[in-house]
Formats: C-alpha cells, structure tokens, sequence
C-alpha cells in the first residue's frame, strides 16, 4: 500500500520478559499513537532455570501487533525491535528453535561459567579477551550448558541467536546480530567490536561456532526488510525495512534520550539496569561493569540487578496489598524501616554478584514487623543495589549529573524519591515513558530517515522527547544522610551473606 497519502508511522516491538509490547510512534505528533501488549509467563525451578518458548513469543508478537488498529499498520514505514538481552535461542539449518529459551535470570548455568573460566584461563584472561567476565546471565555458558545436558539438540545448533535477533529474522528472513545486544554474550571483544576467538573455543575446541554466530551489523544498519509472509501474518506492509534493533537496555537509552555522555539511565524494571553513554570501552578489570556496545555506535558501560520490581511484587504480593496502595504504603514507613532490611535476591543476583543468593528480610521486631515496613524495605534493598551498581560507574570514570528512571517502577512518586535520596542526584522522566520499544521506533526512525551519524540521533531525541517536570525530584539532604547510614549497613549484610551462598 502507498505511504505517500499518509503520515509514516514507526513500529517499535519490545520483547520483555514479562511481556510483549509494540508501540506506533509518529514524528510529525512526537508522541506513540497506539500501543498494545500481550503478557508472557516464565518457566522457573528452584534450580535456577528460567525459560521461555519461542512460540509463546510469536503468539504475543502476534497478539501485540494485530490488536494495533489496522489502518494504522498499513502507515509502518519501518520496525524496530527490542529485545531481553543474554537469552541463547538454538536455531537449527531450517529456522526451527531446537528447545526452550534459557533467559537472562536463568542461574542454572555456574557450572558453565567454571568451565568457560579453566577453558580460558581464568577471569582477568575472559576480561582481557571480551571485556567482560563471565556470568550466569550471559549467553555464552547456555551454549556449554546445552552441549552438557542436550547433545542432540547441541549437534543440529545452526544458528546462534539472541531473542530481538530472532524476532527480526521471523520478520526479515535473515540472521544478524548487532554490537550493542551482540556484546551481551561473552563470546564479543567490545574494544575491537568483533567476535573472540579464544571465547568461542572456550565453549567448545572441538567445534568451530563461529559459525553457528549470525554477521555483526552496526547500529546504523537495516537487518533486513519485510518479507510478504510476514506481512500477511501481522497486517503490515511488505519490503518495509527493519532496522538492526538492539537489547532492551540498548533501546531504552535511545528512548531515554541517553545518547550522549553526562546522563545515567535507571531502569526499575523486572531486572533493574543503571548504565550510561560513553564515547570509549569501559572495562572493568574485576568484571563488575558489563562493557557493553551502545547500539548507537558508542558504548554502554552498565551494571544489572536481578530483583527489581519482582521484589516489590513478591512482597506486595505477600501482603496483599493492591497497586494503587502501593505508594501509600511505602509513605507510612520511614527510611529505614525502623530497622528491617531487605535484601531482595529471590532469583540469585548479579550485582553484587551472588548467583546462588536468596531473598532475606532482616531485623524484623515485634513492633516493626509492618506492611509498610517490609514493602519500603523490598523497594530500598531493590535500589540500594543499583546504587552499588551506580558507585561501580562512578569508580570507572563516569561522571553522572542525574539520572533519567524509566520502567514500571518509575511510575511511583515514592520511588522516583527514594532514588533520588539513595543515589544523591537529581531524578528525572519523560512525558512519554515507553523505554525500550519507544527507543525501538526512534531507531527505525534514524536509520531510515537521517545520514545514521551520532549527531542526527542526539538531534533525533532532543526533538522528540521531552521531560515531564512535574515528576523530577531533588535529594533531600536530611534523608540523604540517613541512606548514607543504611546503605553501609546493606553493604555489611551483603558481605555476611555472601558465605551462606557461595
């Protein structure tokens, strides 16, 4: 169908852990004209797995687009697409996904990261070789551990993917991957952007993955364009570019407008993320910063915690407490929680890193023990990790002056407050907070419409979003202070804790 009578729209597909969602963002209005979603459940054991299906994926991919007003999808003239980072989706020779997806929060894998470690010579040797360490969370010990526990499935591995690079070969056709999501793997050198030999081999020496590992493309380049069967099955236009997408964390600092340095994001997501734009790799030589790749062309040094909002849910959950009172509860306790502590490490953790970590809510009286009380605390232990992660940035040479927070949690004003008082800086959010799959579309947006150069993005975000000041927030000093004192605290925990999960 023509475009040339209707305003071009710009599709951004976010594929989350908790669900799908695809976003309509039209330039001439700034703003996401439609928007829909579609949940999704994750397969979980006390062992640490933590799995989806592909084809739960498709049917939310589905659900998110055609529930898009059909008029609409015929003014697409580009997708963008976002995606959960770290996820190991096998592909065999005909496009088929050989089994369940191993997710990012999926801890089952230590045994891999040993191995992969004795493989490569040890930590500061995996740092040197990709500027990464080795994690459970990343991609490159699912590979090991579907060559120790699934030998046939491991022996038809065709092709390596990460979950936004599968939803844009579904869409395309083709396999790629790009820099930013690519350098969540383990297996990327991300000073040099290329691939690590030593890495690859220290999953398997005796078969070349390589291989198996789709073309790196950069962020200014298409993955490919709609095919008819596509086009058919979601009500869209064929032949229509798909840009190369990203990691969710990749797409959100676009659609946070963190494109330049100065600025941290913070995510309050399922997972929570703290990272910022930076001009050169940021390596840190005990691993304890992701060194990623921006899918700007940059880099995004970042630091991800596994328990965010799904610690305050669990403990909402708990005690029954509904949505709407989620602030008015938090309110009615004090920083501090007049001694109860919590640290949220139901899913193990990763900053700081404590695979095998449990949840555990300290310091509890019979006079303390209050719904309000232990929901503030899931809410501040979730943060005093992001402030542990933000300290890590800061330590590295980054020099913050606020911090943008995006994600579900940033919808509560007491939130929004706590992390301005826990981190001592300035809060901000944007009037249109769709994070990742908005930065999805604007990334569609300027690799079809602009010479795909850093100055036509940062142009490109400070055109189109805007900051919503009616829910910025200034540390208070006096409350400040007091975190100081309880953050030492959680960190003391933290360090007794450590020996019961190793």
């Amino acid at each position: 169908m023509s475009q040339s009578n209707s305003t071009p729209l710009y599709l951004g597909i976010d594929l989350g852990t908790q669900s799908l969602k695809a976003v309509l963002f039209d330039p001439t209005k700034s703003a996401v004209v439609a928007s829909e979603s579609s949940k999704l459940d994750v397969d979980r054991d006390d062992e640490g797995k933590a799995e989806q299906n592909a084809s739960d994926w498709l049917q939310a991919f589905e659900n998110a687009v055609t529930a898009l007003p059909s008029d609409l999808r015929q003014q697409i003239a580009a997708v963008g697409v976002s995606g959960q980072q770290h996820g190991f989706v096998p592909v065999d020779a005909n496009g088929e996904v050989l089994t369940p997806v191993k997710l990012w929060c999926d801890t089952a894998t230590q045994k891999e990261c040993d191995e992969l470690y004795d493989a490569v010579g040890g930590p500061s040797a995996a740092i040197a070789h990709s500027g990464n360490a080795i994690v459970t969370g990343y991609t490159a010990p699912k590979v090991r551990w579907l060559k120790n526990n699934n030998p046939d499935a491991y022996a038809k591995l065709a092709h390596i993917l990460l979950p936004h690079d599968y939803l844009n070969f579904v869409l395309t056709g083709k396999y790629t991957m790009e820099m930013g999501d690519a350098s969540g793997t383990g297996l990327l050198n991300v000073q040099d952007r290329c691939w690590s030999a030593e890495m690859i081999s220290a999953i398997d020496s005796e078969r070349d993955l390589r291989h198996c590992l789709p073309d790196l493309i950069e962020a200014h380049d298409i993955a490919g364009e709609v095919t008819d069967k596509c086009a058919q099955w979601l009500g869209i236009p064929a032949g229509i570019p798909v840009s190369c997408g990203g990691g969710d964390n990749m797409m959100a600092a676009i659609g946070t407008g963190n494109v330049k340095s100065g600025s941290v994001t913070m995510s309050l997501g399922t997972s929570g993320t703290v990272f910022a734009t930076s001009d050169t790799p940021v390596i840190a030589k005990d691993g304890s910063i992701a060194a990623f790749c921006s899918s700007t062309g940059a880099w995004l040094p970042l630091l991800c915690t596994m328990n965010c909002t799904i610690s305050t849910e669990i403990m909402r959950d708990l005690l029954n407490a509904p949505l709407d009172e989620f602030d008015d509860l938090i309110h009615s306790a004090k920083p501090g929680c007049d001694g109860v502590l919590t640290l949220p490490f139901f899913n193990g953790e990763r900053t700081p890193n404590l695979p095998n970590g449990k949840g555990c809510v300290l310091g509890l009286t019979s006079t303390n023990t209050t719904r309000g009380n232990l929901l503030r605390s899931a809410a501040e232990g979730a943060t005093f990790a992001l402030r542990y992660g933000l300290e890590s940035l800061i330590t590295n040479g980054l020099k913050p002056t606020r911090i943008i927070l995006t994600g579900g949690g940033s919808g509560s004003a007491q939130w929004r407050q706590m992390v301005a008082d826990i981190c001592g800086l300035p809060v901000v959010v944007l009037e249109q907070d769709e994070g990742a799959a908005l930065g999805a579309a604007l990334q569609a947006l300027w690799v079809t419409n602009t010479d795909g150069s850093q100055a036509a993005l940062e142009e490109l975000c400070e055109a189109h979003l805007a900051l919503d000041d009616s829910r910025s927030c200034q540390p208070n000093a006096d409350t400040q202070q007091a975190y100081q004192v309880i953050y030492k605290r959680y960190q003391q925990a933290v360090s007794v804790i450590a020996n019961l999960y190793e």
